[in-house]
């Protein structure tokens, strides 16, 4: 007991230095409450509720409503009195108190959740083409004054108080010994860690919102392609957003059709356009013109053009997401960059662990091993696309016009695949009651985009599946990426409606949710009447995990060392900031891609969309694929629907907990690595 209040004390101590610390003096920091006062609260309210057995936990909870404390909300004795008044000190009281919290909170974020929903509707689905207001709409934040009312009103300190917060590290420490209430608690101290006023979170938002605009209007006409000879390989029609699409028609050139090595290499030879900025700026989403890449010459009407490249636009919409994260940083005492944001508190597993743990990986000998199977299944050297080598799928050896012609008979529209849910889960073994339940509560839009899964905040709301239906019906690759994000739609809705308390509604991070999302997406011929029990491609599906894992983390430590140096160079131009990820990109190339692929000074790896759009999020998709593989081998022998109902019905708790719960070890690559 001794040690266990001694450990909570050091913990404690060692969040207020770090909230308090030598930095310079900002708007931010408080003033008017002194540690004394502090102190003298904390004595002042054990004497009037002597029964209060838990005085380190009041203790952390005046220190950090102290932290926030701003002249504007009162003297130094409004303080002292707030405090006496709203400490629940019993445990009864403090429930109760919990309980009206998770209620308000529930009903704030959902109706905002909603809302930002119909907003950005015009941005995100299929529709009419864009204007000035949409674009506004698109980038607007309804909740962004919400935390400031309610630092106003005091609905954050009375949160504050009674349950405060937690840095990583303490929940590693105790949240072993946490019961599902405990930690729920711990959940709810999350909410009010120091915020950035509106004008900030609105710069956010609009550097957010730049960066999607700008990725999701980001297309080749693969039709106006033209080899050096004047071939065209890919059909007329055929519009490729960047990078997803470009990346899936690289991985559906695997099976055995026209001219797919040469389809290959002529997309692979655009992204290191786009990469590099060099794409002549008039062939991105315009059918006017015709583009050789290989030379880089455009024509129009069959005349040489003098156009511009693109320049550092890409770079541009980068920067501005760090300038604005820039913005964030200095109200961030807990986690006081975008790093530490991402890492220790979204994903909450430290940056470091992660580069260990994926280096470790793409430097194994097992690497080499399961590239010259690829090589013999190829029957030729390897070529840097071949990261994305997909044949160890079952599907690749199956036509794709074939799969295609099938998914667009099925699905001719967003709403088809809408009606199908419950179906589809029925085939997943799902019960079917919960199929039903499942399906309502998921709705599935056109995209605009390359589609994505929008979970509901609340259990009155719908989760959305938005995926991309071309004219005539759904492709195969739209298929396969809708079934992706159903994946994350019954997680969303599964760990929101089915968890013991609102404020574990979620998972540790959203590589939980990816992990879930491939371990449907890899099935998805089931759906489709095709049999998914062959022993044989059970071992491909391991190599295939393997493979995609190898490939993606090496994407993810560029976009880590591409933040680690924005904060390394802060003022930095777009120019720079361009010369400098290629050179990371090659660097980590060099080192652990072309001993395997080849393709000497590549910067491949930085053509991943998510570094514009979504920074600092590509090391889930690694860490999904490892959680994945590991789910996978415990679903083995077992009744994966059932399963996939139980585990995620676990919530929002540690991650490394949540998958002691969920199968029992720890996150590991060492299962992969083994096998």
């Amino acid at each position: 007991m001794k040690y266990r209040l001694a450990l909570f004390l050091g913990l404690f101590l060692a969040l207020g230095t770090a909230c308090t610390g030598t930095k310079e003096k900002t708007s931010m920091e408080l003033t008017n409450i002194d540690s004394s006062t502090e102190r003298s609260i904390v004595e002042k309210i054990v004497r009037e509720n002597p029964e209060i057995a838990d005085t380190v936990t009041l203790a952390a909870g005046v220190r950090q409503a102290a932290q926030q404390w701003r002249e504007r909300f009162g003297t130094k004795e409004d303080f002292i009195n707030f405090c006496s008044e709203n400490y629940m000190a019993t445990p009864e009281r403090r429930r109760e108190l919990f309980n009206k919290l998770s209620v308000a909170f529930e009903a704030m974020w959902g109706g905002y959740n909603k809302m930002s929903v119909e907003l950005k509707k015009p941005m995100h689905l299929d529709g009419d083409p864009l204007t000035a207001v949409d674009y506004i709409f698109g980038g607007y934040d309804p909740s962004s004054h919400l935390s400031e009312d309610l630092y106003n009103n005091k609905i954050a300190f009375t949160t504050i108080l009674n349950f405060p917060f937690y840095t990583l590290n303490q929940k590693e420490e105790l949240g072993n010994s946490w019961s599902r209430l405990e930690w729920a608690y711990a959940r709810m101290g999350d909410i009010f860690t120091p915020d950035p006023p509106a004008s900030v979170k609105q710069m956010v938002a609009d550097a957010e919102m730049a960066a999607e605009s700008y990725i999701a209007d980001y297309n080749i006409m693969m039709g106006r392609l033209v080899a050096e000879d004047g071939r065209r390989l890919f059909p007329d029609e055929m519009v490729l957003l960047s990078h997803w699409n470009l990346r899936d028609e690289i991985k559906s050139n695997y099976a055995a059709i026209p001219d797919n090595l040469e389809k290959q290499r002529m997309i692979y030879k655009i992204m290191l356009h786009i990469v590099e900025q060099t794409i002549p700026k008039n062939v991105i989403n315009s059918s006017e013109y015709e583009w050789k890449p290989y030379s880089n010459t455009v024509l129009k009407d069959g005349t040489v053009m003098d156009v511009q490249p693109e320049g550092v636009k890409r770079y541009e919409v980068l920067l501005k997401q760090f300038r604005a994260q820039q913005a964030v940083d200095k109200y961030s005492f807990a986690y006081p960059d975008a790093i530490s944001r991402a890492f220790d508190g979204a994903m909450q597993i430290k940056v470091d662990d992660i580069e260990s743990m994926f280096t470790e990986y793409i430097s194994s000998p097992k690497v080499a091993r399961v590239a010259s199977v690829i090589k013999e299944r190829l029957g030729r050297d390897l070529e840097p696309f071949d990261i994305w080598y997909d044949g160890f799928k079952s599907r690749s050896s199956i036509s794709e016009e074939a799969l295609t012609t099938k998914t667009k008979e099925m699905f001719p529209n967003a709403e088809a695949f809408d009606k199908s849910i419950p179906a589809m889960l029925l085939k997943f073994g799902f019960p079917a009651e919960k199929a039903k339940e499942l399906g309502d509560a998921i709705v599935v839009e056109a995209a605009r985009g390359s589609g994505h899964a929008w979970g509901a905040s609340s259990k009155e709301y719908l989760a959305r599946l938005r995926t991309r239906v071309p004219k005539g019906g759904m492709d195969y690759k739209g298929f396969n990426i809708a079934v992706h994000e159903l994946g994350h739609n019954v997680e969303q809705t599964i760990s929101l409606r089915d968890v013991d308390f609102y404020m574990l509604n979620g998972v540790p991070n959203t590589a939980f949710t990816e992990a879930n999302a491939f371990v449907f997406q890899k099935r998805d011929l089931q759906l489709l009447g095709y049999s998914s029990s062959n022993p044989e491609q059970a071992k491909m599906t391991e190599l295939d995990i393997f493979w995609g894992s190898y490939e993606i983390m090496g994407v993810a430590l560029v976009d880590i060392n591409v933040w680690k140096w924005m904060y390394a160079n802060p003022d930095a131009d777009a120019n720079m900031l361009r010369d400098a990820v290629i050179s990371i990109a090659k660097d980590i190339w060099n080192k652990y891609y072309k001993p395997v692929l080849g393709g000497e000074d590549s910067p491949l790896l930085a053509i991943y969309s998510h570094m514009i759009n979504s920074p600092l999020y590509l090391a889930n998709y690694p860490l999904g694929h490892i959680i994945e593989y590991q789910l996978e081998k415990f679903y083995k022998g077992r009744d994966w629907a059932k399963e996939v109902m139980r585990i995620y019905s676990i919530g929002n708790i540690a991650p490394q907990r949540w998958m002691m719960e969920a199968v029992g070890e720890k996150i590991s690559t060492k299962p992969m690595l083994e096998d």
